[in-house]
């Protein structure tokens, strides 16, 4: 672990490699897991605000999701998330012909319906934030229906940090990823 300001990081981000694969999985984060994807406050606001403007990208089912449960709920943690579809994929979820998954907020943004891509622990992925009083933990998350990722990434020699760069400068500015460029660039790879 080190610290660049309020942040505390694993080197796990700089040390394992990352690119999507979505050929292998599917866009599997999307659809596994117990709960719909964490939101931060503000987000859910920006969600009740879009939402007319998402919906015409979305599938039926998901839009009755969301009809039912709402843009956002609470999840058992006591965090927001997004809604899930019967306890499985999330809300937001659109497939493609080939049955893949993708995310419909990020298909309403690249159309140009919306000005916001999606929540910034999808676009994070899969580097997980957790806020606390003083200090942001920032860690990486491995998660073995990524396992193509991880593999893809090493072939191209891609570490985490540089697979979601635009996220981490959405979410942390310009200045701190060049500080983290540069502790990357003095940190030994294991």
């Amino acid at each position: 672990m080190f610290q660049l300001g309020n942040t505390l990081i694993s080197e796990d981000i700089l040390e394992q490699d990352f690119v999507c694969n979505i050929q292998a999985c599917k866009g599997a984060c999307c659809v596994e897991g117990e709960a719909g994807a964490p939101l931060e406050d503000e987000e859910t606001a920006i969600l009740d605000r879009i939402y007319n403007e998402v919906k015409p990208f979305l599938r039926l089912q998901g839009v009755e999701a969301i009809d039912a449960q709402g843009t956002f709920i609470k999840g058992q943690d006591g965090e927001w998330e997004t809604p899930l579809v019967n306890n499985k994929e999330c809300a937001y979820t659109i497939f493609n012909d080939k049955g893949i998954a993708k995310c419909g907020l990020e298909a309403a943004y690249e159309a140009g319906a919306t000005t916001w891509k999606k929540p910034i622990s999808c676009h994070l992925y899969p580097i997980r934030v957790k806020e606390y009083s003083k200090l942001t933990a920032v860690n990486y998350h491995k998660w073995q229906i990524c396992n193509p990722a991880c593999e893809f990434g090493k072939s191209l020699q891609v570490p985490v940090y540089k697979f979601v760069k635009d996220a981490l400068v959405r979410k942390f500015g310009e200045a701190w990823y060049k500080e983290l460029e540069t502790v990357a660039r003095e940190h030994p790879k294991s």
